[in-house]
């Protein structure tokens, strides 16, 4: 850098120019040249609780980043931390904001040491500490998949595969309390799979995108994965980079960090008021869709076995399963789980004999969208939500077979999904709801707590 503004000066000397106006380009190279590195994308609000709320960032290259939060009621000083953005972590960090109180609105600042100045601010909330004391509040959630952006570069010749980006901006004008990512999130390109600067290349492409800004501060984000997250399409447990593409996941996204031992790949859950949530992996332990000579399986007993028992200790108002492809459907086509009838038959079994209510499967991958409903003979009512597509090119797909499927729910264009939580909890609810890019209503559907 000092080489160069000696360069320039002396350039500046041959020109002549007056005293003024080489004192005036001094001071515009100076500060050209001294600019600093911002934060490129985020922040993002990541998982929450009563006592911890995750908010994740990612700067332009290495940068020592402040990040400092208080109560809004001024009950409790600021509190500081800070941490230096690292090459190996693709510059990203998640800072915990820790020892909050239940059911409290916070503020925070974050910003590039120096340069308080440009700190980006924002709000936030702990869940509400409601158990033994009132009925569980109301809220909402939205989510969705495939999420194609454009890359012209790096996509593959022809007419563009995403459409538009202005779906998140109307999903940013929603209220909804989280926003649930249900895989195909980032589309992994061809250049990009086998290669770590490659998968953070492509994160951060997306990550960083304008047109997600304003919903990275708006609601808090969780997500699970699907194939073009985890590698190349199809992919399988055999992928050479899955333990790199797991890392990535792990280091773009904010999900709450503990995972059931013995299952490996993105498994775990998390609890919102009075509904819990399950985050299944469907990539990491699946076999390949040609192998013959295995067991064939997309979950795995191990992740299986964890499921149901946490499905029958759990006392959750409602349980959502949300998994990258469909469950419920029974059309045996591209990668549903009908093409694996042997581990959908065992698990559909599991749920029916431990007595399980209250289930809802949240999917993605089908770039298109509809509601499934499976009743047992006990009377005990399932139902799988698929959400696709967010930006990528959707596809009508209405008579390929779904005999379940809820009459009116199939929406063939871009979309996103929403459930309002509602009720006392001796009768909650939820409405299911599916939106155009636009934000105007595409259906509805209710479900009373069993």
């Amino acid at each position: 850098m000092t080489g160069l503004f000696i360069f320039v000066r002396v350039i500046l000397l041959k020109m002549h120019l007056s005293f003024k106006r080489i004192l005036l380009l001094h001071i515009c190279l100076f500060c050209l040249l001294n600019i600093k590195a911002q934060i490129i994308s985020g922040p993002m609000l990541g998982y929450k609780t009563m006592r911890e709320v995750a908010v994740w960032i990612q700067t332009e290259h290495a940068q020592e980043v402040i990040f400092q939060y208080r109560s809004i009621d001024g009950r409790s000083k600021w509190a500081y931390t800070s941490a230096t953005t690292e090459e190996r972590e693709a510059y990203t960090h998640t800072f915990i904001a820790k020892n909050l109180r239940p059911g409290t609105n916070y503020i925070y600042s974050i910003f590039v040491k120096d340069d308080q100045a440009n700190a980006i601010k924002g709000k936030f909330s702990t869940q509400l500490l409601w158990q033994y004391r009132t009925d569980p509040p109301d809220f909402s959630f939205a989510f969705g998949s495939c999420a194609y952006l454009n890359d012209e570069m790096y996509d593959r010749p022809g007419e563009p595969y995403g459409k538009g980006n202005a779906i998140f901006n109307t999903i940013a004008q929603k209220e909804s309390d989280f926003m649930l990512w249900l895989g195909d999130n980032i589309y992994l390109r061809e250049a990009d799979i086998m290669s770590e600067s490659g998968i953070n290349y492509r994160y951060t492409h997306m990550k960083s995108n304008p047109s997600f800004q304003t919903l990275w501060k708006k609601m808090h984000h969780y997500a699970i994965w699907d194939d073009h997250d985890y590698g190349p399409n199809d992919a399988d447990r055999s992928f050479i980079n899955k333990e790199e593409s797991l890392n990535a996941f792990n280091r773009f996204w904010a999900n709450p960090s503990q995972h059931p031992a013995k299952v490996g790949g993105i498994t775990s859950m998390f609890s919102y008021n009075d509904l819990d949530f399950f985050l299944l992996d469907n990539r990491y332990n699946r076999s390949p869709n040609e192998r013959k000579g295995t067991q064939r399986q997309i979950l795995g007993d191990a992740q299986i076995e964890w499921l149901i028992d946490a499905l029958v200790s759990s006392k959750a108002s409602f349980k959502i399963v949300a998994v990258g492809g469909q469950f419920l459907s029974p059309a045996a086509v591209y990668e549903n789980h009908a093409t694996f009838p042997e581990e959908r038959k065992k698990l559909l079994k599991l749920i029916e004999d431990e007595g399980i209510q209250n289930l809802i499967f949240l999917s993605g991958d089908r770039h298109k969208t509809e509601l499934t409903e499976m009743e047992f003979d006990n009377g005990t009512v399932l139902y799988d939500y698929t959400s696709s597509p967010l930006t990528s090119t959707a596809y009508d797909t209405s008579d390929e077979g779904n005999t379940i499927r809820v009459k009116g729910t199939h929406v063939s264009t871009q979309n996103f999904g929403m459930i309002e939580v509602s009720g006392p909890i001796s009768e909650r609810k939820l409405l299911l709801k599916a939106f155009d890019e636009g934000g105007n209503l595409l259906w509805k559907h209710s479900i009373n707590k069993q």
